[in-house]
């Protein structure tokens, strides 16, 4: 998916789609850490440790099931 920055004020905004929020269990409230390998800019949850085991069992099932949908898709 590619998507571009929005002015927001004197910076720019990122705008995360509700589908992926939801796929994400995030919500406005949800802290998020990000980094940066100095080419790649990675946005995470910030999670309990039993919510990314949670997380991680949940995206792997999705994985899949609809993986090589997913993939089609972003293509």
């Amino acid at each position: 998916m590619v998507k571009n920055l929005i002015k927001h004020g004197n910076s720019y905004a990122l705008v995360i789609d509700k589908p992926i929020m939801e796929m994400l269990h995030i919500t406005p409230e949800t802290a998020m850490e990000l980094t940066t390998n100095g080419d790649k800019l990675v946005i995470s949850p910030v999670r309990s440790d039993s919510k990314q085991t949670k997380l991680k069992k949940i995206l792997k099932e999705i994985n899949e099931d609809f993986g090589p949908t997913l993939k089609k898709l972003a293509e």
